[in-house]
């Protein structure tokens, strides 16, 4: 399994994001689940909370709803995706052979997340991808990504990552990958090969 966060600032491309959505449509079903980032909606709740000041816990539950209307979007987008609320419904969908959207509201609500910017949809991805058990978890980024072996605390020093994740990815048993926007043709022949060694497996 494979979770693919879609970086917000993809919606500033779109191109690359349509070039990402039709890869996932082809080769992601059954084998991915999105998790959308916050795109525009998310800058949305960042200036409202700068203007009017209120609290992280309050934009917390903003931006977490930012990520489902980026989410909703994106399945408004492409046939054969579906939004997904709970860990139940995304695994219900991939046996249909579908492509999950991840909404978070529901599935976070019990969980004791720290309510603040430090906790972006980078951590949450992660956060997914280990309670799916997922073995590979992508974010694709639109920023300049450094080359060479990743260093989590770099990254995060850089805001190329949220401050959390590297915590939310210590000791993981996923690989994590960073790509960039024009990556799409590198991460389909990844999942290909995937799927090939499953057939196999099977």
């Amino acid at each position: 399994m494979w979770v693919i966060k879609l970086g917000g600032s993809l919606a500033d491309y779109p191109d690359d994001l349509n070039r990402w959505l039709e890869m996932l449509a082809e080769a992601g079903r059954g084998e991915v689940v999105i998790v959308p980032g916050g795109s525009f909606f998310a800058d949305h709740v960042r200036e409202a909370q700068k203007r009017w000041a209120f609290d992280d816990a309050v934009a917390h539950a903003m931006a977490l709803r930012a990520m489902e209307q980026y989410g909703l979007m994106l399945c408004g987008m492409r046939t054969g995706f579906a939004s997904a609320p709970s860990v139940t419904e995304i695994r219900r969908l991939m046996r249909k052979n579908q492509v999950p959207v991840w909404l978070p509201v529901q599935t976070l609500a019990s969980e004791k997340l720290s309510p603040s910017w430090d906790v972006t949809s980078d951590s949450l991805a992660a956060w997914l991808a280990r309670h799916l058990a997922a073995e590979h978890l992508v974010l694709v980024k639109s920023c300049a990504l450094p080359e060479g072996k990743l260093d989590m605390q770099e990254l995060s020093r850089k805001e190329i990552v949220d401050a959390a994740f590297p915590n939310f990815v210590a000791a993981a048993h996923f690989k994590v990958w960073l790509v960039g926007r024009d990556d799409c043709t590198r991460v389909f022949s990844l999942l290909a090969t995937s799927q090939r060694k499953s057939r196999r497996l099977s």
